[in-house]
């Protein structure tokens, strides 16, 4: 089954990996230990590889529902010799990240990335460090005008640049995939680095590149193994390798930006987040004990990339291809942007409130698509009594968030895409608190105002003025993600962008 990972070349070198594990499991032949706790109910474990042979690791969310279906919403399942403690289902999720959100604030271990931020930064960070760099930046962000005019004018000038790249294919097939991307990240690009790039500026190019394969690489296979056995994967050849040199490479990118600001820098008049980090670095520069560094700047620049760049892009991919597979609920979009904006004026974040159709869809391709259908790795910070089971402290935690959106007491027909999910018997748009595509409690993405706001402006914008077509019969687009892991990312296809 591990072979179903990958094809051609890669079979040699996973073949390598494998018998490494499987010597290392009959060398050591540990027995797995439960920690002191009463932890939930779930699959015997082999010694050192866990519950591996029990999961598909090409298709682990349908792994992890099988178990779920066997041994209920709260599970533990053994990733090599770590304990970890599933909450499958919107209840169980619910239950642990809301009602016992301080408890269940812990940032798990991922050692594909904690390899290069060493716990820093805002998404990998814990305790008293976590607090204080989520509180900076969310006052930053909303001081730079998060959910305020000033971001949405950007949003809406990057519409526009990414609309004339549209136009310019003239009608011909092309990969939507760096088109967006690089229109999203430059709104990220504006607030962090105060400017926008050029689309053709090579710097800019390589950086997407690096992001997006990164994203790619931790998602597959090989991302899943490093994760569970990094002391092994680390001395074994793959593709996993590159991780670590794109993020340095990445590094590099912020650490050039930083010195042409330090060059030009005024406290007195912040340009960035970039300026305002700088500002507190000086401000705390006599206390051994700050958060504020060059190094916690850079690890944190690259966790607003990440999570402002490649997360919307994917989903704006994923949304314009389930439009063309479903051509009328496009039409109904069409028609409601032409009754509510025209065809004459950029649309705004105010005209989402009378546009119930429109926000019903982007709801529901996200709730679809589940593009971060795990979460980030969670643990508890304190010993804390669960549902009767009892986790001590440091206990791994995985929420499975498109459970939520998958669970059939709160979406009907979870596995179709129906905006209706979304929408009252008067036609209104309504939330579903099942809905969770940034997560939910104190973990919440940071950037969730940022990126509703992209959504509705970049979809808006390109269906105002475009008709995606596809090169195929809609019968023919497959929604199926062609990676599953981290993040659940669509097959490459290709699209022709018409003029309405």
């Amino acid at each position: 089954m591990f072979s179903n990972m990958v094809t051609g070349w890669e079979k040699i070198e996973f073949r390598s990996m494998t018998m490494a594990l499987l010597v290392v499991c009959f060398s050591f032949m540990i027995l797995l230990k439960r920690k002191k706790g009463n932890l939930p109910p779930g699959p015997r474990a082999l010694p050192f590889v866990g519950n591996l042979h029990q999961l598909d690791t090409k298709d682990l969310l349908k792994s992890l529902k099988e178990l779920s279906n066997k041994y209920g919403p709260v599970f533990t399942i053994y990733l090599g010799p770590q304990p970890n403690v599933v909450l499958y289902g919107y209840k169980a999720v619910k239950e642990a990240l809301v009602e016992q959100a301080d408890n269940f604030s812990g940032r798990g271990p991922f050692p594909a990335v904690y390899n290069f931020t060493k716990g820093n930064g805002i998404a990998f960070s814990n305790g008293e460090k976590w607090k204080v760099l989520r509180r900076f930046a969310l006052v930053t962000l909303r001081n730079f005008g998060m959910g305020k005019r000033s971001v949405e004018e950007r949003i809406q000038e990057e519409a526009q640049f990414m609309l004339e790249e549209f136009r310019n294919t003239k009608q011909k097939p092309f990969d939507p995939t760096f088109f967006l991307s690089r229109a999203v990240s430059n709104v990220i690009c504006s607030i962090v680095f105060g400017n926008r790039y050029e689309y053709e500026d090579k710097r800019f190019l390589s950086l997407l590149q690096l992001i997006n394969d990164n994203f790619q690489v931790t998602s597959s296979g090989w991302g899943k193994f490093y994760n569970i056995f990094p002391g092994i994967m680390d001395h074994l050849p793959g593709p996993h390798h590159r991780i670590f040199r794109n993020f340095e490479k990445m590094k590099s990118f912020v650490l050039e930006n930083v010195k042409e600001h330090e060059k030009t820098f005024q406290p007195e008049c912040p340009r960035d987040f970039i300026d305002c980090f700088l500002i507190q670095m000086q401000e705390e520069k006599g206390n051994p004990m700050s958060n504020f560094n060059i190094e916690t700047l850079v690890k944190t620049t690259l966790n607003l990339f990440f999570a402002g760049t490649e997360t919307v892009s994917t989903t704006l991919r994923y949304g314009i291809l389930i439009l063309m597979k479903y051509p009328h609920i496009k039409e109904k979009v069409h028609q409601e942007i032409d009754k509510v904006i025209g065809r004459n004026r950029c649309p705004t974040v105010e005209d989402r409130s009378k546009m119930p159709y429109t926000d019903a869809v982007i709801h529901e391709i996200q709730r679809f698509s589940s593009i971060i259908p795990l979460s980030l790795p969670h643990c508890v910070i304190r010993d804390t009594d669960f549902r009767g089971y009892h986790l001590p402290e440091g206990t791994n935690v995985t929420p499975v968030l498109i459970s939520a959106h998958n669970d059939p007491e709160k979406f009907k027909e979870p596995e179709a895409f129906n905006p209706e999910n979304f929408l009252d018997e008067n036609s209104q748009f309504k939330n579903n608190d099942a809905f969770m595509p940034f997560s939910i409690g104190k973990r919440i993405c940071l950037g969730e105002g940022l990126a509703r706001m992209e959504l509705f402006i970049f979809f808006t914008t390109f269906l105002q003025n475009l008709n995606f077509k596809p090169t195929v019969h809609p019968d023919e687009i497959d929604l199926t993600p062609s990676v599953s892991g981290v993040g659940n990312i669509p097959a490459p296809y290709q699209l022709i962008a018409v003029p309405r």
